[in-house]
């Protein structure tokens, strides 16, 4: 049981920047794309303190045109 991934939330939050940069978005873009009130979401996924809820990965995965694992990076 020890071989079980777990997600580094760090550097998935540092993917999800990155992502967002090459895509050519900024963190507004991606609160309208969610129809977030505020940015603050988006900015603790990037930060690693957070992750983007199931269906939220997807669609940030539609956005950036990339697989769900393409975000996610596990340890």
């Amino acid at each position: 049981m020890s071989n079980i991934p777990t997600i580094d939330m760090i550097k998935t939050g540092q993917n999800i920047t990155r992502l967002r940069i090459n895509a050519g978005l900024t963190v507004r873009d991606l609160q309208a794309v969610f129809g977030f009130a505020t940015p603050q979401a988006i900015y603790k996924w990037q930060r690693g303190t957070a992750l983007p809820t199931i269906d939220n990965m997807v669609i940030l995965a539609a956005v950036f045109d990339v697989t769900v694992n393409d975000i996610l990076v596990y340890r």
